[in-house]
């Protein structure tokens, strides 16, 4: 009976992937994760029935490309123009309120795993393939939307606002537009459902607001901090890097977080000590770089513009190989007297001999050969990528311990009595024969897509979720479990050394190339 009882305490060899969270999670995280993952599913038939009342062509083109101006490559390709222009304080502020969210946001990401709502019923709508990698709670696009949204509302409406009424009234429309366009969206493309959406959107008021209130205080405090006090705000950022949580699958939100951590640094570092420097204007305020459009003109500024993209693009193509080369090495000799901490999911310098060169990253700012198709996709925005299934590892496993729910639910079912009323029958009986409606049958096809994608142009016919029958859950084989991740596209290998590289490379792009060449370049060549 002994021997009986622990077999069956066992888990079946096919059901070790629903135990994938219990086993990598500590208790603390692992709690609350499956206090809310009944939220996430139940959100999910209603999301896919809202996505198919109101799907349009015109609407999936719309919503696919709004959705790029939630990112961070967006914010990261366009916030250096703010600093190239004289726009110094809005930059810094800026940078501040996005590194904030996608840090924070990536942050909770990794904390507690919850998984995107599933697919099927819904269908994800997107033009980045990397944004689905993550998982879903919560909304870094609804951060970044609503703190962005929060802090220009905020500066708008200050006193000290020098911008026309009638100026002010647009910038105020286009900014409510903007940040309505991009937290709808995401529920409408199917990344995210209503839960993942309001927690993003809290997030990120609280970081605009933050940002408004204590933003200058902290500007001053860096602009007039001597080296010991500037120190601190590198030793605060690898703290938090170091404090990130290790994800239960290999998420791409730590790199995020690292990337801009690194925009964060340079920015801070690199406007200080250009605040102490003889090419800094201290009109509107200290640290700004000079910049007046009466006295330069268009085509000087266009130049400008020029100027500053290649200085970026140089740092990386020739910053980015070199560290590779050379902190392997150095973290094989730091590994070997236990000086370095690694991280889940990143191969540590013993067991490889070189990094390859052709990385293929989710890089926060694109690479020279991106910009071919960063043309095409503004010139064909309503190219977009329908994709129903399964894309991460994080899918796959919600899809599996679904599976398991409702094959369990089903056993349960079967054997259920119902009382009988006074003719005979049971009272559950009208309950069984009557007609599925919307919400069940998306329910229904919860956990039953297989992974696919297809990229829809223009003249396209939408394929519509379609309501399939309720599924057989036999129980959750090993065969099955290998199917659903064999379909999956595997994320690459990554190495130690990526963590510091990124820092390195991004505190760099933001503190020589934006703030120290970027002027000297530009004061060369009388621009």
């Amino acid at each position: 009976m002994g021997k009986a009882k622990d077999a069956k305490d066992q888990p079946d060899a096919g059901l070790r992937s629903l135990d994938h969270y219990a086993n990598r999670l500590p208790l603390w995280r692992y709690w609350p994760r499956q206090k809310l993952i009944p939220l996430v599913r139940y959100e999910t038939p209603y999301l896919a029935w809202l996505q198919e009342k109101v799907r349009t062509p015109t609407l999936d083109s719309y919503f696919a490309f709004t959705a790029n101006l939630g990112t961070h490559t967006f914010f990261m390709v366009f916030l250096p123009f703010l600093f190239w222009c004289g726009h110094t304080s809005l930059g810094r502020g800026l940078v501040h309120i996005l590194a904030s969210g996608v840090f924070f946001s990536g942050f909770i990401k990794d904390l507690l795993c919850l998984p995107r709502p599933l697919s099927p019923p819904l269908q994800r709508i997107t033009m980045s393939g990397s944004a689905a990698l993550e998982y879903g709670f919560p909304s870094t696009h609804s951060t970044n939307a609503v703190s962005v949204a929060v802090y220009a509302i905020a500066l708008l409406n200050s006193p000290d606002s020098t911008v026309p009424p009638q100026t002010n009234f647009i910038l105020q429309v286009v900014t409510y537009l903007y940040v309505t366009s991009i937290v709808i969206g995401r529920l409408y493309c199917g990344m995210h459902g209503f839960f993942d959406v309001i927690v993003g959107c809290v997030l990120g008021a609280l970081i605009g607001l933050v940002q408004f209130s204590y933003g200058p205080a902290f500007d001053e405090y860096i602009l007039s901090a001597t080296l010991k006090e500037i120190l601190v705000i590198p030793i605060v950022i690898l703290i938090l890097v170091r404090i990130h949580p290790e994800p239960a699958d290999d998420c791409p939100c730590f790199d995020d977080s690292v990337a801009f951590a690194g925009v964060t640094l340079g920015v801070d570092v690199g406007s200080w000590y250009f605040t102490g420097s003889s090419l800094a204007w201290a009109d509107p305020l200290p640290g700004t770089i000079p910049y007046n459009y009466e006295s330069i003109g268009l085509i000087r500024t266009v130049l400008r513009l020029v100027v500053g993209v290649l200085c970026v693009f140089a740092w990386r193509e020739i910053t980015k190989p070199t560290l590779l080369r050379i902190l392997p090495p150095i973290f094989r000799s730091l590994e070997k007297v236990g000086l370095l901490l690694p991280r889940r999911f990143f191969t540590t310098a013993s067991r490889y001999t070189t990094v390859p060169s052709n990385l293929k990253d989710t890089e926060v700012y694109p690479q020279f050969s991106d910009i071919p198709s960063i043309i095409t996709t503004i010139r064909h925005p309503r190219r977009r990528a329908i994709s129903i299934g399964p894309q991460s590892e994080a899918d796959a496993y919600e899809t599996l311990a679904y599976r398991e729910k409702r094959r369990r639910e089903s056993l349960s079912g079967s054997n259920r009595d119902f009382p009988s009323d006074e003719n005979g029958r049971p009272n559950g009986g009208h309950m069984l024969s009557r007609k599925p409606s919307k919400l069940d049958q998306y329910e229904h096809m919860m956990g039953t897509g297989s992974p696919s994608a297809s990229m829809v142009e223009e003249d396209s016919n939408i394929p519509r979720s379609s309501p399939l029958p309720p599924p057989q859950y036999d129980g959750t084989s090993r065969t099955e479990e290998k199917e659903v991740f064999s379909q999956i596209k595997k994320p690459r290998v990554r190495y130690d050394v990526e963590v510091v590289t990124k820092l390195v490379v991004y505190a760099g792009m933001m503190n020589l190339s934006l703030v120290r060449y970027f002027t000297e370049s530009s004061l060369i060549l009388r621009i």
